[in-house]
């Protein structure tokens, strides 16, 4: 038997002004595992780890563009 796969891919687009932009764009591709309690458990921690994740390098980002 396989394991079920969750992919959650997010992205951020911060406009800069002056024709340039900021894309930041993260996904992980997990697996249900056997503490998840189905598949939607498994997404939502999925996602929840991509997004903070995603929070973290646009603030790094977003720090450095204001150096």
């Amino acid at each position: 038997m396989s394991n079920t796969v969750v992919k959650v891919n997010l992205k951020f687009v911060r406009n800069l002004g002056n024709y340039e932009s900021m894309h930041v764009e993260l996904g992980v591709e997990d697996w249900v595992r056997d503490t998840d309690a189905n598949t939607d458990a498994a997404i939502n921690r999925v996602f929840e780890f991509v997004e903070t994740k995603l929070i973290e390098k646009v603030t790094e980002l977003e720090k450095d563009l204001k150096k």
